[in-house]
C-alpha cells in the first residue's frame, strides 16, 4: 500500500529466541563465509519456504560493454528464469532492454518497441524478482538529479544494490536508445550516434538499479534506469525527466550472481582498463533529440 509522501514502508522484522545449536551452526556460517548472520537467517528461510531471494542475476560486465563485446549470451527465455524486472540491450547493442511485472520490451533505435521473444540474444542485462521494501509518493520532480537526491535519502547503504521502480505521469522524459553496432566498436564511440527522444505528458515506468562504486569493472555504478510508456510505445535509456505525485518503490539486493559469456570475443578481450570515464560518457552524451 502506499503511503503519504515523507512516510516510508519499511520491511518487517522478526525477533525470535533460537536454540543454542541452530546460533552455533549460524556462526560457524558466518565465519566460514563472511556472510552477516541476518542474511543467512533470511537465505534459509526463503530457501525453506521456496521463495526465491533478493538476488542480481546478471550477463556479462560492464567491462566487457565497453570494450564493444555485444554478442549475445544468454536468450530472453532464460533471463526470465532468473528475474522479472530489470535492464539491459540486445544482441549488437540493438536498442535498450526494459523489463517490469515479467514482461521483456525492446526499444531500438528508431523509437518503436517490441515484446522481446524468448529466443532473442542479450549480451548484457541485469534482472531480479522486484519484490519491493519500501515504497513513497515523491510530490514533486523538477529533473532527474532531484529525483535520485530522493532516492538516496532512502538507501542505508553504499555497498549493496538496489532494484527501483518509478510509476506515474511524467511530464518530460528523455531518453535515449542505441543503434545497432558492430562487434569491437567501443561503447563511447556506438554512443556518440545514440538516438535521443523527448516525451511529454506520459504515463509510464521507470526500472532500473543502484550500484555501488566498487563494482564499476562489472556493473554500471551508481543509478541506472530505462523508461517505458504506460501504452508500451515508446521509452528508452533515461537521461532527464520531471514529473509529480510519482510513485517509488525499492528493494535492496545482497547477492550477485554473475554469468559470464563463453564467446572467443570475451574470452580474449583486454578487460583490464578502468572503464568508468568511458561508461560515464556514454550513459550521459546527448545528441540531436526527437519529440514523440
Amino acid at each position: 500500500m502506499l503511503e503519504s509522501a515523507g512516510e516510508r514502508q519499511i520491511v518487517k522484522s522478526l525477533h525470535l529466541k533460537l536454540p543454542h545449536s541452530i546460533w552455533d551452526a549460524l556462526e560457524k556460517r558466518q565465519l566460514a563465509t563472511g556472510e552477516p548472520i541476518y542474511h543467512i537467517a533470511r537465505e534459509a528461510l526463503a530457501n525453506h519456504l521456496e521463495i526465491e531471494h533478493n538476488t542480481l542475476f546478471q550477463v556479462s560486465t560492464s567491462s566487457a560493454l565497453v570494450e564493444g563485446i555485444y554478442r549475445g549470451a544468454v536468450t530472453i527465455g532464460h533471463l526470465r528464469e532468473h528475474g522479472d524486472f530489470g535492464l539491459g540491450t540486445f544482441e549488437g547493442l540493438d536498442g535498450e532492454m526494459i523489463a517490469c511485472d515479467g514482461d521483456f520490451y525492446q526499444v531500438r533505435s528508431d523509437g518503436t518497441v517490441r515484446i522481446a521473444a524468448n529466443e532473442d540474444l542479450s549480451p548484457f542485462a541485469v534482472v531480479t524478482r522486484f519484490q519491493p521494501e519500501e515504497s513513497f509518493e515523491l510530490p514533486e520532480c523538477p529533473r532527474l538529479d532531484a529525483l535520485l537526491t530522493e532516492l538516496d535519502r532512502y538507501r542505508d547503504s553504499a555497498n549493496v544494490f538496489y532494484a527501483i521502480r518509478i510509476d506515474g505521469r511524467f511530464s518530460t522524459v528523455h531518453t535515449r536508445a542505441m543503434c545497432r553496432t558492430s562487434e569491437g566498436v567501443p561503447l563511447v564511440v556506438a554512443a556518440a550516434h545514440q538516438p535521443e527522444f523527448s516525451m511529454r505528458d506520459t504515463v509510464g515506468t521507470m526500472a532500473g538499479f543502484w550500484s555501488p562504486q566498487y563494482t564499476k569493472t562489472i556493473e554500471i555504478p551508481g543509478y541506472h534506469l530505462h523508461f517505458i510508456t504506460e501504452l508500451r510505445d515508446a521509452g528508452g535509456h533515461v537521461l532527464e525527466c520531471s514529473g509529480s505525485r510519482l510513485r517509488v518503490q525499492l528493494q535492496q539486493v545482497n547477492e550477485l550472481r554473475l554469468a559470464l559469456p563463453e564467446n572467443e570475443e570475451f574470452l580474449k578481450a583486454d578487460l583490464s582498463l578502468d572503464p568508468g570515464a568511458d561508461l560515464d560518457s556514454a550513459e550521459k552524451s546527448q545528441p540531436k533529440k526527437r519529440e514523440r
